[in-house]
């Protein structure tokens, strides 16, 4: 197996998927949730994330040329469904008891895109595009399971905070995660408007 590889797939996506700075966001969508429930939206996030990242590693160059999409878009409409996410938190909706709770919140948007986001979804690209030989893609595919390993032990253990915060912390931390969630979403505008800029200056005219 390449090891220099496994260590860089690795070390990027930990970086990029970010286990300990998912908690918060995690334990605001899901800390009205039973324990049993809210293990379950720890494994579908992560299944989610780890099939995301799985198809685009395999086939995102070809559906994204067939769509005719460019990177920038998907970093864009991730940041716009972002926003969604981040005002619901902002103003307590996520955790209006007239909504039904489910684990829905494992697939969007815990899955996708705050763990399989665009910047996990381009890395990964980008190193099957440098993967030649076999042990190559083994290295990428053990890269992407431990973390999504280390990703599924941090929200499984979550629920030890939650112990610890009780429900008005609970509180305080949604508040502070949709923060949170805001700035990552007009971060991922902001870079979409700026590799746009710079995709179509590079483009001829």
């Amino acid at each position: 197996m390449n090891g220099k590889l496994f260590g860089e797939a690795f070390v990027t996506l930990f970086v990029i998927m970010d286990p300990p700075g998912s908690v918060p966001i995690f334990l605001a969508l899901t800390g009205a949730l039973a324990p049993r429930d809210r293990h379950r939206a720890a494994w579908q996030a992560v299944a989610l994330a780890g099939g995301v990242i799985v198809v685009f590693a395999v086939a995102g160059q070809q559906i994204l040329r067939y769509l005719g999409i460019d990177l920038p878009a998907l970093q864009g409409a991730g940041g716009l469904l972002l926003i969604l996410v981040a005002l619901e938190l902002l103003t307590g909706k996520a955790d209006d008891p007239a909504q039904p709770a489910t684990t829905n919140v494992a697939l969007v948007p815990l899955g996708t895109p705050l763990l399989a986001g665009p910047g996990a979804i381009v890395a990964t690209m980008l190193f099957v595009r440098r993967a030649h030989q076999v042990t190559d893609y083994v290295a990428i595919a053990a890269a992407i399971l431990l973390v999504l390993a280390t990703v599924f032990l941090t929200l499984r253990f979550s629920g030890i905070i939650v112990w610890i915060l009780r429900p008005s912390g609970i509180d305080v931390l949604t508040r502070i995660s949709g923060l949170l969630v805001a700035a990552i979403a007009v971060q991922l505008i902001a870079n979409a408007v700026g590799d746009f800029v710079t995709l179509y200056l590079q483009s001829p005219h």
